[in-house]
């Protein structure tokens, strides 16, 4: 009879100080990527990107993450500029930050190779405004860590982060008749510890 119960309670103790939940997982900059889409004359859709993000998901499972605003890539070095000072004004306002959490429990119990669907909720705070999401992302169990990518784009509104007036600034400065308020963003994150 006791051994029934030890052998339960040794592998709990054991799964609770495993490597996975007592590490801290990390953004690989390199390998991650945030895009996100602007439609301007009405049909016109290029995809952007920001080239540096960090941050982590602690063993308790809270996420956080950091996007470097000024690190804007459009691939049009002058639009890289006004975006980040015109649109994002990143001399008041250099980051952007997502912030959750996670049943980290539920991801050290997938096998390596494996992929879940897993519906997340978190705060997008940019410019001082702060706005939660729900959506669902495909997560990947790697041998050395995670993959977190959107399943559908999260649709971001200018408006929910005070850019419409830095909108409108774009649309002035580059003669164009529309841009359009609605954003798509996808990611995939990858997470090593």
């Amino acid at each position: 009879m006791t051994i029934k119960v030890f052998k339960p309670l040794f592998a709990v103790f054991l799964f609770s100080f495993s490597p996975f939940l007592a590490a801290q997982w990390s953004v690989d900059n390199g390998t991650s990527t945030l895009s996100f889409v602007t439609v301007k004359v009405e049909h016109v859709a290029e995809v952007h990107t920001f080239d540096r993000l960090s941050g982590s998901i602690s063993p308790s499972g809270a996420v956080n993450i950091e996007i470097e605003l000024a690190s804007v890539n459009t691939l049009v070095p002058i639009r890289n500029e006004r975006m980040q000072n015109m649109l994002f004004e990143t001399n008041l306002f250099p980051t952007a930050a997502i912030t959750g959490a996670v049943d980290i429990g539920a991801f050290a119990a997938m096998n390596a190779g494996s992929s879940e669907k897993v519906a997340l909720t978190f705060d997008l705070s940019l410019r001082g405004q702060s706005q939660t999401y729900t959506t669902d992302v495909m997560v990947t169990r790697l041998s050395s860590g995670l993959m977190v990518s959107t399943i559908k784009p999260i649709i971001v509104m200018a408006e929910s982060f005070d850019l419409l007036t830095g909108v409108q600034a774009l649309r002035e400065v580059a003669g164009l008749p529309s841009i359009s308020w609605a954003v798509p963003v996808t990611f995939q994150l990858m997470l090593e510890n």
